[in-house]
Order: structure tokens, then sequence, then C-alpha cells
């Protein structure tokens, strides 16, 4: 008899597959190495892909000194808005929250005696996301986290969606750790607190990110589509597309590893090691291709712009959120971009 081999059909490695919480996505660890306070990530919207040719410099290569073409992703990244900071102490349980400084600008409730922040506030549209706040003893707040025994400093930014292509107009919040001693990395937040964060503050150009985002959704789908497994007979008694069985009689119930319709799609995946290639402006160095990109537009003159190589989860429009990478060295030496595609994306 033939040896038989059947393996599973299906990837268990994400499971079990439910849509995200939110349309961008969380980072559960910050790479610490750096000794110098720094911003660990940041977040974009993904406009599109195009192709660009480099020179490639790798001696042990096929195509040295040749140019090669390769994918990349466009990311628009307008600037964030640091909004409060946040530090986080150990205890039994875990890392807990010890305290939080919000800007003096962040004072968004309608207050005669603050309109310089009344306006700062209207126009980043915070009102759309948080309550109001009407007191912030700012000073004991900050004497509260500088007495404490923090291990971790992160900062609370916002972005600003006006400044894209999106319909949006309500800006989402987030985290971003800070690395470096938790008492320098205090002192440089809080230095800059009420200030804008830029791309190029946090990432340059040759270094290392890790890619996280939510990925294109598809609705319920059965098991075939989901899992990849294989039709059955067309002398099935009745249907085809599900698995053989559902599993033995005992025990009495149907076990998780079963292959199963459900939900497809929607969600939070993350790509380590994606390249930087490129942080510029498109008056520096122009990257909307003609007729714009799809489902997106064009990038603003006013915003920066990472080309990352390769691909990245999720629809056109949707937040990507980039982080220093956690798994290899960050920091590597860009290759040199000859050419850049501005063709049109139209299919003509």
């Amino acid at each position: 008899m033939p040896k038989r081999h059947h393996p599973r059909r299906g990837s268990r490695a994400f499971s079990p597959r439910v849509r995200a919480r939110r349309h961008f996505s969380r980072v559960h660890s910050w790479d610490n190495d750096l000794s110098e306070p720094q911003a660990l990530g940041f977040a974009g919207w993904k406009a599109g892909m195009t192709h660009i040719m480099v020179r490639d410099e790798d001696p042990n290569s096929m195509t040295f000194r040749q140019d090669v073409r390769i994918p990349v992703t466009v990311v628009e990244t307008p600037p964030m808005r640091i909004l409060a900071v946040r530090g986080y102490e150990q205890t039994p349980y875990g890392k807990r929250t010890a305290g939080e400084v919000w800007a003096e600008n962040a004072q968004w409730a309608p207050r005669e005696s603050d309109k310089a922040s009344d306006e700062v506030m209207k126009e980043l549209e915070i009102n759309r996301r948080l309550p109001a706040r009407y007191h912030h003893d700012r000073e004991a707040h900050t004497e509260r986290l500088r007495s404490a025994d923090l291990v971790e400093v992160r900062i609370i930014v916002c972005t600003q969606p006006k400044m894209v292509g999106t319909p949006s107009k309500k800006p989402d919040i987030m985290e971003i750790g800070i690395s470096g001693n938790p008492t320098e990395a205090l002192d440089w937040a809080m230095d800059r607190l009420g200030d804008t964060l830029t791309a190029a503050d946090v990432f340059d150009e040759g270094v290392f990110t890790d890619a996280i985002g939510i990925t294109k959704g598809k609705g319920f789908q059965g098991a075939v589509k989901r899992w990849g497994v294989k039709l059955l007979s067309h002398k099935n008694s009745k249907h085809r597309r599900q698995a053989g069985n559902l599993g033995p009689f005992s025990p009495g119930y149907v076990r998780k590893t079963i292959p199963q319709a459900g939900q497809m799609g929607y969600h939070q995946r993350t790509e380590y090691n994606k390249q930087v290639l490129r942080i510029a402006t498109p008056e520096e160095h122009p990257i909307t291709p003609d007729g714009g990109f799809l489902h997106y537009g064009v990038i603003r003159n006013n915003n920066h712009y990472l080309i990352i190589r390769g691909s990245l989860p999720g629809p056109a429009k949707r937040i990507i959120r980039l982080r220093r990478a956690v798994r290899r060295d960050p920091v590597a030496e860009a290759p040199e971009i000859v050419f850049v595609s501005t063709r049109s994306k139209m299919g003509v």
C-alpha cells in the first residue's frame, strides 16, 4: 500500500480568526535597546504601491552593481501631536499606569481664559474623540511621575487625518514607546509635550521597521476559502464545500481545530523587518503617480512620506503603525534609488 501523505490544510498560526476591535492596530512591545531617548514608532496612511529601481551593492548577488526592480509601498505620514506623557511602574500583576501629564494645549473644555488651547483643540478635532477636561493639575501629576519608580515611559499622540486625503475627521489616539533610561525618557518627553512629531524625527533611511496593521476584510466565508480544505466528491450526500467530518463522538463537542466557516480578514497582523528606503516630501521627490494612487488620491506637499520595501497589510487609506524592528539590528545602509515610477496605476 502506498504511504498516505495528508498534511493539514490551512495554517493555525493565527486563531481564533475574529474581527479586530478597531481600524488601527495595537503595539504590544517596543524595542528598548537604544541608549538615547527617542520615539520608537509612528503611524501613517497606506497610499498604495509602485516600483523603483535600485543599485544592487551586494557583492554576493548575481546582479552586483546592476539596477534591479523592487516593489515598494508608499505611506503618507503627516505630523502627530504629542498630547500627554504616561509612565508605567512594575507591580506583582504586571505593568500599571503610574500617572500621566497632559499638555497645556490639551485642555479642550470651552474656557474663556484659555482661548488659544480651545482653538488648538478645535483644529485637532480632539473633542470628537475625548470627553471634556475642565481641570488638570500638571504640576501635581508631573511631581507624581518623577517620584514614582518608573520602568517605562510612553507618549500619547494623536493623528491629524485632516492633513491627508481621507474622509475621516476624528483623530486616532495611541501610545508610542520611548527608549532609554526612564528618567531620561521622562525628561525627553516632558520637553516635547504639546509639540509635533514627524516621521523624520523617528526613522532614518535604511532603518528596519515592523509594520502592524489590520488586513483587508473579506466578511463571512466558508471553510474552503477560509482554510483551503479540499472539495468533497460530487457524490457527497449533502455538501461539498465543508470539512469531511467534525470530529469523533468523544469528546462530545466540536474542537476548535476543525476548519469551519467564519470571519475572514480584518485581523491584526505584524510584518517584521520592512526596510525604509526613503523619507522625503513630494517637493523634494515627487511620488504621486499620474492620476493619483488608486482608492487614495495624492500625497500632500506639506507631508512626509515613507517608501518601504515590499507590501504592507491592509487596503489603501488604512492606518499602518510602524515601530523600530525588534528582531534584528534596526540600522542598515539604504540602497541607492535610481528611479521611482510615477506612471499611472489606472491600468492604461
